[in-house]
């Protein structure tokens, strides 16, 4: 049996959310959900609702459930706090190592203040959002001792003025991503969406972690625990469908940018490719219209956070075991 059949589910598989609440309360663990957002008042009230009236509410899946907002001006805050949800600015977390703009940096900032055993993230602005989206991701981590990180993957239509593509999502990974997997790590390009938002895994695996702020974070995370645990140790699940709201074709170019810059600095620093010089860090967008074409410079996001078990406010609250048990406990997870 290959990655694929072995490491592969779907949702329906974990939908006794009875059965889950058991096995979490057999082996002693707390689940945190965080929703990283920027400017999703349109979206998160909802989503927390539904969420928490059957996974905190009826069945004690979860043990929190908070919003870490990057500084949205919309009444995304608000929105979140009336419906139910712990609500946290990026910026105030940890506001002596600064604050950089994107969801990587949210990701990092929310290990600090999420207190789960596992820790489970999902986009903010999940139009069908659903309790699968959560017991989907976090079943497969309850029932298989040597998974410590489980992705998403599911139907991804694009609705956008004009055009309406049922399967047409996805198209910085099948563009970008998946052919650069494909020519440098082929056993990731396996991973049907290895660029969605939602995913989970134990605490131990993401505090060991190094994160990209920007749009890179989701590939540099799945090679970083590739590279360091190999490719066992992860799993996907299938979702059906996830319909959000898309980005325009003139927005994916600045993705791909991040995406590329981190992605670049992974296969240079295990030795795959040799860069003479550093990469530029600037991205030219074209902007176009009637009788225009102009490019601008646009600002982006490649900064990157360190592993937060490195930060002493971090292991001040959460001391468990020194990093080097960390990683022995994390080895010996693969074991089982």
């Amino acid at each position: 049996m290959d990655w694929v059949q072995r490491n592969t589910f779907h949702h329906n598989e974990f939908s006794d959310v009875k059965e889950l609440v058991e096995i979490k309360r057999q082996k002693g663990l707390k689940i945190s959900l965080g929703f990283p957002v920027l400017n999703e008042e349109s979206t998160i009230g909802t989503a927390i609702e539904i969420i928490k009236a059957e996974l905190y509410d009826k069945y004690p899946l979860l043990d929190e459930i908070a919003v870490i907002d990057s500084g949205s001006v919309d009444r995304t805050r608000e929105v979140s706090w009336q419906a139910g949800a712990k609500v946290y600015s990026s910026s105030e977390i940890l506001p002596e190592l600064g604050s950089f703009p994107g969801k990587g940096e949210n990701l990092w900032k929310s290990l600090y203040v999420l207190d789960g055993d596992i820790i489970i993230w999902l986009d903010g602005d999940i139009k069908n959002i659903h309790p699968k989206f959560v017991y989907g991701l976090i079943g497969p981590l309850l029932t298989h001792n040597h998974l410590l990180f489980v992705k998403a993957f599911y139907k991804r239509p694009v609705q956008l003025p004009g055009e309406e593509h049922e399967y047409g999502g996805g198209r910085v990974t099948e563009i970008l991503v998946r052919p650069l997997l494909s020519l440098f790590y082929p056993d990731l390009a396996k991973f049907y969406q290895p660029c969605s938002g939602e995913c989970a895994g134990r605490r131990e695996l993401f505090e060991s972690l190094p994160f990209a702020c920007g749009y890179g974070v989701e590939t540099g995370m799945l090679i970083d625990i590739y590279n360091r645990f190999g490719r066992d140790v992860m799993g996907q699940t299938n979702l059906d469908l996830r319909i959000h709201r898309n980005q325009p074709a003139s927005a994916l170019g600045k993705m791909g940018f991040e995406i590329i810059h981190a992605f670049l600095k992974r296969v240079e620093n295990q030795g795959l490719l040799d860069l003479n010089e550093e990469l530029n860090r600037t991205y030219q967008k074209l902007e176009m219209g009637p009788d225009l074409y102009s490019l601008r410079e646009e600002t982006i996001q490649i900064h990157e956070r360190g592993p937060i078990l490195e930060v002493p406010e971090y292991r001040a609250k959460y001391l468990r075991f020194s990093e080097k048990d960390s990683e022995e406990i994390l080895i010996d997870e693969n074991l089982l």
